[in-house]
């Protein structure tokens, strides 16, 4: 018997599932089969009732249980005063993240983890969406953050936040006066000259899908420029070189001070997925695994 098979045991009987065992502590089902199944044998006991709907504590497991949280709850606290010492020292976690979720959302994770860890030490990487999914792939990150789903079978996604996107202008009379007459009605951009983010961006890819399913072709905007730099691109509209569909996150402050309007884009729904990444085929690490949980924490997944 040892403290892994434990933990295992304690998140099924938790989460009635093995499936959703296996996703909380970033192992394969097969391994949260085989954990339990090694304490059943060990034990002699029968530890679960299975059937096909659910998976509840036989009175074995009942009584296992009450012994077994004990000690899974002493171990996070055994880990947690002296987490820092792991591998020799302080672990750097590598995060690889798109603008959205490094500029927007990630500091309230790293707030956040850094008070509850404050021994620990982070390493940010901001890139495009596909190069994150890409340094995941290459284990060159720990954990990615990304808008852009590649179907690489390394990857196991989370979607964590949901990101609208929207179309922003400056505020000067003529959009106002656009918002004012045709709110729904995206029509008008066709004569406008486009500033978009660069090829690979997930908002790029994710603002031509939405604006296609708006019923705009790509091939009808006058794309007048790609800029990498997404506070580039906000400073360009400021001063009028043209408009541009970004996230409402990165517009947020300019509109409440006044300088700049959103529309919506119709047919959007309620956005895209901004996920968070990692490479399935890699033991993560215990300092990773707790990033991630402040994650769910966090957003509540």
């Amino acid at each position: 018997m040892n403290l892994k098979q434990l933990e295992a045991f304690v998140q099924v009987a938790e989460g009635g599932s093995f499936s959703k065992a296996a996703k909380e502590l970033f192992l394969t089902q097969p391994t949260i089969s085989a954990h339990v199944a090694s304490l059943e044998k060990e034990l002699n006991a029968r530890l679960f009732i299975r059937n096909t709907k659910e998976v509840s504590l036989s009175e074995d497991g009942k009584d296992l249980y009450r012994h077994a949280k004990q000690m899974v709850e002493l171990e996070k606290k055994i880990e947690e005063r002296f987490g820092a010492r792991e591998e020799g020292g302080r672990h750097c976690i590598t995060i690889a993240a798109s603008t959205i979720p490094a500029q927007y959302l990630l500091p309230k994770v790293l707030l956040k983890f850094s008070e509850r860890y404050p021994d620990e030490q982070l390493k940010i990487m901001e890139t495009d969406s596909s190069r994150v999914v890409m340094q995941i792939v290459d284990h060159m990150a720990d954990v990615g953050f990304t808008g852009t789903v590649l179907e690489k079978k390394h990857c196991r996604y989370i979607p964590f936040y949901k990101d609208e996107l929207a179309v922003i202008v400056p505020n000067t009379e003529k959009y106002r006066n656009i918002k004012e007459t045709q709110p729904e009605d995206l029509s008008w951009i066709k004569n406008e000259h486009l500033i978009l983010r660069e090829e690979g961006s997930g908002t790029r890819k994710e603002a031509e899908k939405q604006l296609k399913d708006a019923g705009i072709e790509m091939a009808e905007l006058d794309i007048i420029a790609s800029i990498e730099n997404q506070e580039t691109i906000k400073r360009s509209v400021r001063q009028g070189m043209g408009i541009t569909v970004l996230s409402k996150l990165a517009a947020e402050e300019e509109e409440a001070e006044g300088h700049f309007l959103t529309f919506p884009i119709p047919k959007a729904d309620k956005g895209r997925d901004i996920n968070l990444v990692y490479n399935k085929n890699y033991q993560l690490s215990r300092s990773a695994e707790r990033f991630i949980k402040i994650v769910k924490e966090i957003y509540e997944i």
